[in-house]
């Protein structure tokens, strides 16, 4: 997945205002307690980070954007 995708996906998942919110402020157990910007910046993959995000946020997630 690329960098363009996951942002686009989060943004259409939390709206433009929240999703910058849940990428710096929020912590994810799967993404070992950091951040999704965090997990990013030191070398995740895209596709895994996406993959955590839908975990934590089943109920957020579109079954399209899966």
């Amino acid at each position: 997945m690329r960098l363009t995708d996951f942002w686009q996906r989060l943004e259409l998942a939390f709206g433009a205002g929240y999703a910058e919110s849940v990428a710096t402020d929020q912590t994810l157990t799967e993404l070992g307690g950091r951040t999704i910007r965090e997990a990013l910046a030191s070398g995740a993959e895209t596709v895994t980070v996406w993959r955590a995000v839908v975990r934590a946020y089943p109920d957020r997630i579109p079954a399209r954007l899966r």
